[in-house]
């Protein structure tokens, strides 16, 4: 792995750990899809702007030059709207539902074991060294999210599809990262997110009922509900996902996983630093245990092999 590459992806994870104090602080206010379909409309705009900025700086078209390179950005843009989409839904269900945030942080990190095995389906293939390292990372983030007895409900079993399509969407961004401008494919993804969120906002958030819409706009109006959303939306949408797509061209998106299997170290360390959470020695040991196997997957003992 390129040195460059893994640093913007533990960049990308610390950004995204960072922001689960402005999801958890912003989201129970306005509404789950409220949250997710505005800082989704916000990250794609925020990157619209940054896109049509440095084509006037460089002086040249935004525009794909090519039929096929139009193609592969709005195919490529689409899909990963699409999934991320609906992981993120799964993800907020099962957590309404009943889910913990450490128990659904960690089934959702599972995507690390997911992403391998369905891999192996696109032929892409992974060392001994890898495997290893992906069962010692999980084990790492069990001690970290899991604090008490561990069992399977209903809304876990939500949280472990939605792991499902977190690691598809690592896949789908593999499938097209190389052929497009990371930017650009970054910012459809959000648009396309933003508006499929429109519907169940409309029915979850809203109550389906647009001649009653005052509660819900008295809350988006108070400027304190802004500042977790704008951050979410700029820096965890327009600047991590971003940060993401460019850092994993090239890249095993089995290591890839691993990498930013992180935000879940960071959005503990965030919780302690910044809401004053305690950290036992288990949760220590388990950022040790994820750490070392990031680390043990960096090292030239077998050689990843990529097809």
């Amino acid at each position: 792995m390129k040195i460059r590459n893994f640093f913007l992806l533990v960049l990308t994870a610390l950004i995204w750990g960072s922001s689960f104090v402005a999801q958890k602080s912003g989201g129970p206010q306005v509404g789950a899809f409220t949250f997710n379909g505005i800082r989704s409309f916000i990250g794609g705009l925020f990157l619209l702007g940054f896109i049509l900025l440095r084509g006037r700086i460089r002086k040249q078209s935004v525009v794909p030059q090519t039929k096929t390179e139009r193609k592969n950005l709005i195919l490529g843009g689409t899909l990963c709207g699409i999934v991320l989409f609906v992981a993120t839904s799964l993800q907020q269900l099962g957590m309404n539902l009943g889910a913990s945030a450490g128990t659904a942080g960690f089934l959702t990190a599972c995507y690390m074991v997911l992403v391998p095995i369905l891999g192996l389906f696109l032929k892409k293939k992974c060392p001994w060294t890898t495997w290893i390292s992906v069962f010692v990372a999980l084990f790492g983030l069990y001690l970290l999210c899991i604090n008490g007895k561990f069992t399977l409900n209903l809304y876990d079993g939500i949280i472990l599809l939605c792991a499902v399509v977190f690691a598809v969407h690592i896949l789908v961004i593999d499938r097209f990262a190389p052929m497009v401008d990371g930017v650009s494919l970054s910012c459809i993804q959000f648009l396309v997110c933003g508006v499929l969120s429109l519907v169940p906002m409309w029915v979850f958030d809203m109550g389906l009922a647009f001649q009653d819409l005052q509660p819900w706009v008295s809350v988006l109006s108070d400027f304190d509900v802004w500042i977790p959303i704008l951050y979410a939306g700029i820096m965890s949408c327009g600047v991590a996902y971003t940060l993401q797509i460019v850092a994993q061209k090239g890249i095993n998106p089995t290591v890839a996983s691993m990498v930013l299997s992180l935000e879940s170290v960071f959005s503990v360390l965030s919780g302690w630093i910044l809401l004053g959470e305690r950290m036992s020695f288990r949760n220590l040991l388990g950022c040790g245990l994820i750490f070392a196997a990031i680390l043990f997957v960096q090292l030239p003992i077998g050689k990843h092999k990529e097809v």
